[in-house]
Order: C-alpha cells, then structure tokens, then sequence
C-alpha cells in the first residue's frame, strides 16, 4: 500500500516476449528521471529482462524482487514470475510467448488488486496466442473487465482527443445488432463519469458518431441511428447529459469537428481507432475507463516485424505510463474533494 510519501507504484506486465513490449519498457525507464515520477515493478523475471537488454545492447541495472511490496523506490524492479528461462524468438508469434505474457500479465493484476502496485501499464500482446483452456479473452479489456470491479470502456485518449467505443472487439457483422438503448447509455454514463473524475472536467460535453454512413440518411441506409441512437440522445439530453449526434462519421474528424467535444464515442472499432491512430499516432494511450483501478497502454501492437532490432519507439508506452500517472493523481483528487463532509465531520467527533 502507497503512503502520502512514496512514489506511485507502476505496475508492468511485459507482453508478447518475442515483441516489442520488453524494449519500449527498457527504453523508457533507461531514462533515470522516470525514477523521479514513479516506481516500476515489472512482472517477468531477472533472467528474462536481462536476456532482452543484452540482446538490445542497453545498458541499465535492476533490482530483482519476490513480491511488487519489496519494491525499492529510486530502482527499476523485476518481480520473479517464474524462474525458467523462456526461449525468446523475436518477430514469431509463438504459443510459448503467450503464455508468458499472460503469466505475466496475472501476476500483474493479483498485485493491482491486492494494492501492491498502484497502477497497471500494459506491453502489448498478440490477441491469437494468448488463447488457452483457463484464458479465453480477445484482449486486456475483457479480462480486466472481470478481474476488476466496474464496467470497462476501452478509451484512446490523448489531452486533446478522447475516444470511447461502444462495442470493441466484435466483427462488423454483429456491430448493429450488438448496440442496444441500455449499452449506449452505459457507455455514455462510464465516459462522462471518467472524464470528471479521471481528466478532471467538470461538465463533459460529448459527441456520438452514426452507425451507418451518414448516420442512415433518415433510414435510407439503415434504421438504427434513428431507432437506437436518436431516442437514447434525445432522452439523456432530457436528463441533463451534454450528448450530442449521432454525427456522420466520415466527415466528423476531417472537418475538425471533435475539437469542440471533451470525448467521442464511436460505434465500433475501427471507426473510432482509425481517425485516432491517424492523429495521434505515437502520443496515444489505451485507457480502461470505468474500473475501479488504473490501467493504460500504449497504442500500438507487438510489431513483431521490428522486434529485437532495437529501433522500436517508446514514446507511446512512455506516454501511457504519464497518463496512468496523472488519472491515479486526479482521481485521488476527485475522491478527496468529493467526499460527504458530513460524514467527514462525524468522523471528527467520534
């Protein structure tokens, strides 16, 4: 547990071994003023990290632990996973590979859940060889989704960009008939409640995009932005959300319509993630909005096609690791300034 005192404890599962992930983690914390702002603890194990920093020719020490509670502040700490040494090929997506990351990745999140990390950041990992009879999840968000309290919302955010999704990981085929009035509203609900308490804005204004092109052209091209959409926005804006659209999609980023919302909350994958990417490619950070605990990402994949060559950019996972930062801050903030001061008082007497 974090005292007023101690550094933030950045919790770190390492991802896919024979990407990217291990190398972005080094660089940025090669960078001795990281220290300055946080302490990391990453989950893998001393004989693995070392392995990866010696293949990428970097130079940097780390203090080998048992447990993220033996953590040393001022250090880089590695918590012994597992003690075998894993056969690393990089650039290959391997059934070994996952099943690392995922070691990993659980170790991670027992900590989070047990306070001894204060934030969980993410490598990436490869959605297909993570697969296994006790791990059966598309990606991150699923299984934090049910290993943490809350309701989860995969959110891209940058200071300047912030883009939910109504539904994440589901085919286009199954998009329309996967959106219903209760999931908008919840979505909806998770992303003005994440952008008061984790951004710290007080009144969030936000922007829904269409289903269909051109939002259906009044049921020309499809009835469910009139039938699911139009009623959902009309009855929250009754109940004093600021929810605006459904917008047309293709032309919303382009004519730099997003710039007047706090947050935009696209149909489905890919709507969202392109105009995202395009624009904030390398700044941006994937962010589980709606759970109890503070979990970021970067915004890339394991990029197997540059892994082991040393030429991978850490900005993106450094990015992750600031913005995880600054919403544990602000919602420690939040939770402060919130607080019933009756009960507050009643506290004080008893």
């Amino acid at each position: 547990m974090r005292n007023d005192n101690s550094k933030i404890k950045v919790g770190i599962s390492v991802g896919d071994l024979n990407g990217i992930g291990c190398e972005v983690i080094l660089k940025t914390f090669q960078d001795a003023r990281m220290m300055e702002l946080c302490t990391p603890v990453i989950f893998a194990s001393a004989k693995t990290i070392s392995q990866q920093k010696n293949d990428l020719g970097m130079q940097l020490t780390f203090n080998g632990v048992d447990t993220a509670s033996r953590a040393i502040e001022g250090k880089i700490n590695v918590v012994n996973v597992w003690k075998e040494t894993p056969n690393i090929t990089y650039g290959n997506a391997t059934e070994e590979a996952g099943k690392y990351a995922i070691r990993s990745l659980k170790a991670a999140v027992s900590a989070l859940k047990k306070g001894d990390i204060d934030i969980l950041v993410t490598a990436p990992i490869n959605k297909k060889n993570i697969q296994a009879d006790d791990f059966n999840f598309p990606g991150h968000t699923d299984y934090l989704a049910k290993e943490l309290e809350g309701e989860s919302l995969m959110f891209m955010v940058t200071d300047s960009l912030k883009v939910g999704l109504l539904t994440d990981h589901v085919a286009v085929k199954d998009v329309a008939q996967s959106i219903t009035k209760k999931l908008i509203q919840n979505k909806v609900g998770i992303i003005e409640k994440s952008l008061k308490m984790d951004f710290g804005i007080r009144k969030p204004k936000i922007a829904l995009l269409g289903i269909n092109p051109h939002s259906g052209d009044n049921g020309v091209i499809g009835k469910e932005d009139d039938e699911l959409l139009k009623p959902a926005i009309k009855e929250m804006a009754a109940a004093g959300k600021l929810i605006f659209g459904p917008y047309a999609a293709d032309s919303f980023f382009g004519s730099d319509s997003f710039r007047q919302f706090d947050a935009i909350l696209a149909a489905y994958h890919d709507q969202g993630l392109i105009p995202f990417k395009t624009l904030s490619f390398g700044q941006g950070v994937n962010y589980t909005a709606g759970l109890t605990k503070v979990r970021t990402s970067p915004d890339h994949g394991t990029a197997y096609e540059i892994a082991g060559k040393g030429v991978a950019d850490a900005g993106s996972f450094k990015e992750a690791v600031f913005m995880g930062i600054k919403i544990f801050k602000n919602r420690e903030e939040y939770l402060e300034i919130t607080k019933n001061p009756l009960k507050k008082q009643k506290a004080r007497s008893s």
